[in-house]
């Protein structure tokens, strides 16, 4: 049985070392494990009740939340924006809470990892967005974190796929939400 993840990239821009990371994933998940990203965040609107209708709604935010309920767990990787997460990613967790207690993210299992230019590595990102997670109905996987510091040294001239340290880490973590995912599935 194949476990599918939901990747979800904070940062918007194309060579970002968080998109890298979200990369690196995909090329290390073990072979039961298929790695999803979806790449349009930025097509979905901030998130509004008055649009959030079978009439009005936007379809990215029907591609988000169909997504997310096709995957079997999700796993966001979040930079670190003024001491918090990416509007980009708060918006997808508003959008995927709806409708409250039965959002795409009730129940999911879900982590959150990423880097950061600063020495922690985005861990105040990465905590708001997993009790965000949280509070959506998702079931957060506290123990598998990965908070890479000094991003932009670490990662000057090797892309994080190529770092044998965070190619483990990654798989740790990836290897834990298929574990949480197979009660579910069965």
């Amino acid at each position: 049985m194949t476990t599918t993840i939901l990747t979800l990239v904070g940062s918007l821009r194309e060579g970002s070392i968080n998109r890298q990371l979200a990369e690196a994933a995909a090329v290390h998940a073990p072979d039961s494990v298929d790695v999803v990203t979806f790449d349009a965040l930025n097509d979905v609107p901030f998130y509004n009740e008055d649009i959030d209708n079978d009439a009005d709604r936007p379809q990215a935010a029907d591609a988000l939340r169909a997504a997310a309920a096709d995957a079997d767990a999700v796993l966001l990787v979040s930079p670190e924006y003024n001491g918090s997460m990416p509007a980009v990613l708060k918006n997808a967790i508003d959008w995927l809470s709806r409708p409250y207690g039965a959002g795409a993210l009730s129940g999911k299992p879900t982590a959150v990892i990423g880097s950061a230019f600063g020495q922690y590595g985005g861990v105040w990102a990465h905590d708001e967005a997993r009790r965000a997670l949280g509070v959506a109905g998702a079931t957060v996987l506290d123990e598998a974190r990965l908070s890479i510091g000094s991003s932009i040294t670490r990662f000057a001239e090797l892309h994080p796929k190529d770092d044998a340290e965070v190619s483990g880490l990654v798989t740790g973590v990836l290897l834990a939400l298929a574990g949480a995912a197979e009660p579910i599935a069965a």
